[in-house]
């Protein structure tokens, strides 16, 4: 894979998921907040990854990983919004195998 569709497969993944959380969180009651924290930052990313920002990919991966950890938590303890835990999960995967893909590629890939 390219690196320019890695950047783009990225990007879409970070901002299917912001849509996710603008879906989930549309009717909560601390609407603004909640937007700021969930929705804000894979946008952000996702202009990053676009642009060549240079740590955005890295960065990307670090907060999959917390997206990942509520994705969990949510799906555990909130039944009634299971599917949106689900959705995040596995888009939080993604993200982290996109994300990593290139410095996994770099360690485990043939030597030239």
């Amino acid at each position: 894979m390219s690196a320019r569709a890695q950047k783009g497969i990225l990007a879409a993944l970070l901002l299917a998921l912001a849509a996710v959380f603008a879906v989930w969180f549309a009717h909560d009651r601390h609407w603004l907040a909640s937007q700021l924290v969930f929705t804000a930052p894979p946008v952000l990313l996702a202009i990053g990854v676009l642009t060549g920002r240079g740590n955005a990919m890295f960065w990307a991966g670090v907060l999959a990983l917390f997206w990942f950890s509520h994705g969990v938590m949510s799906a555990w303890s909130h039944p009634e919004t299971a599917l949106w835990a689900w959705l995040e999960l596995l888009l939080a995967l993604a993200v982290i195998g996109v994300s990593c893909a290139p410095g996994l590629r770099r360690r485990f890939g043939r030597k030239r």
